[in-house]
């Protein structure tokens, strides 16, 4: 990104748990709804019951508490591509559809342009529902074979060449969005962990910034097989006995997983005042960098420090000229610790007064979306 060319946010749309819509979303966040509950019976392969333990061995769970998207139901009409294909999709396509259409369809209708809008979004790798149905179909009955003394699979089915369209992470979001939508400016789904989102956004910057698109969708998605986080988190060590998200808290002893979709349409700020779009925010800088010698639970706060420093350079802001800032904040003791450091190097010692800047984060009431 250039100092010269500040990008509009345009249009926006989201599917978050409880929240359907950025108005309920915002209107959730005045009034602190806590959307953390036990996980319905029927999203679990199990019975959650039998999934929980506070000390957990192989393949059990701190909690069975997480924040899920409930009551969605996806409409496959409005898309360039087949309805009964659409319906077939696992739900993380079908909320990225339904997210991407409605933050397109958000902007202003005349200056609309397909052939030069772009899409770029965040899935991180995880198992979806419709990948641990096929690993279910096909490699139990290996197994069983294999136990067996008899190999022979046979020939995949229509229902698995379904699920094996509709299992994919990586690549099929966005490409199924440009497609369903009719776009041209190109596509792809990137994965690159809790930053996945910020690099979705920075690059989709970047196209307009080089004039190779006109307006860009960029955002992300998460909607795991919801047992699997549930249980690999807790392997981790990272997942909350309590099954309560509380970022910088003393009591925080772990992450809550969430799900959803966020997705905005961006353009160059001056197409947008030409245009007469309705323009929500302005980004002026982001910046990226590496841990190097961070891991997934423990980050290098230099690296941190390296990407805001960076950030703010962009903008040819002050840290000082902030008063609110959204942290990554998961509840995790050492992640927090981490962030609250690099914060603390990033003002440094002076210029700064009490109650000057508000931090906080979402993660407390929709979990952590990954």
């Amino acid at each position: 990104m250039s100092k010269k060319t500040p990008i509009a946010v345009v249009g926006m749309a989201g599917l978050f748990p409880g929240a359907s819509d950025p108005d309920t979303f915002w209107d959730n966040i005045i009034h602190q709804v806590d959307t953390t509950a036990e996980v319905p019976k029927d999203r679990w392969i199990v019975d959650p019951g039998a999934m929980v333990d506070p000390t957990p061995g192989p393949d059990k769970a701190y909690s069975n508490r997480c924040c899920l998207v409930r009551d969605f139901t996806f409409d496959p009409r409005g898309f360039t591509l087949d309805a009964g294909l659409l319906e077939s999709l696992d739900p993380l396509h079908q909320m990225v559809l339904y997210a991407g259409k409605s933050a397109y369809e958000s902007c202003t209708a005349d200056c609309r342009n397909p052939e030069r809008t772009g899409v770029i979004l965040a899935a991180i790798a995880l198992p979806t529902d419709a990948a641990s149905r096929l690993t279910r179909r096909l490699r139990g009955p290996a197994f069983e074979e294999k136990l067996l003394g008899d190999s022979a699979l046979g020939e995949i089915t229509p229902l698995e060449r379904k699920e094996i369209l509709a299992a994919g992470v990586v690549g099929l979001p966005a490409a199924i969005l440009a497609r369903g939508l009719g776009l041209g400016g190109g596509s792809f789904t990137l994965d690159a962990a809790c930053a996945s989102s910020i690099y979705a956004v920075k690059l989709a910057c970047d196209e307009l910034t080089a004039h190779r698109a006109d307006a860009m969708l960029a955002g992300g998605v998460s909607r795991p097989e919801c047992l699997y986080t549930q249980v690999g988190f807790s392997q981790l060590g990272a997942l909350s006995p309590s099954g309560c998200c509380a970022p910088f808290d003393e009591s925080a002893d772990g992450l809550v997983v969430g799900e959803g979709v966020g997705i905005v349409v961006l353009k160059r700020l001056e197409d947008a005042l030409r245009h007469g779009d309705t323009i929500h925010a302005v980004i002026r800088g982001i910046g990226l960098s590496n841990d190097m010698e961070g891991n997934l639970l423990a980050p290098a706060s230099e690296g941190q420090v390296r990407a805001m420093e960076s950030a703010y350079r962009t903008a040819g802001w002050s840290p000082q000229d902030v008063d609110l800032i959204e942290c990554h904040g998961a509840g995790t003791p050492v992640g927090d610790a981490t962030e609250l450091r690099s914060l603390c190097s990033l003002w440094g010692e002076s210029g700064w007064t009490p109650g000057q800047c508000a931090i906080g984060s979402v993660k407390s009431m929709i979990g952590h979306l990954l």
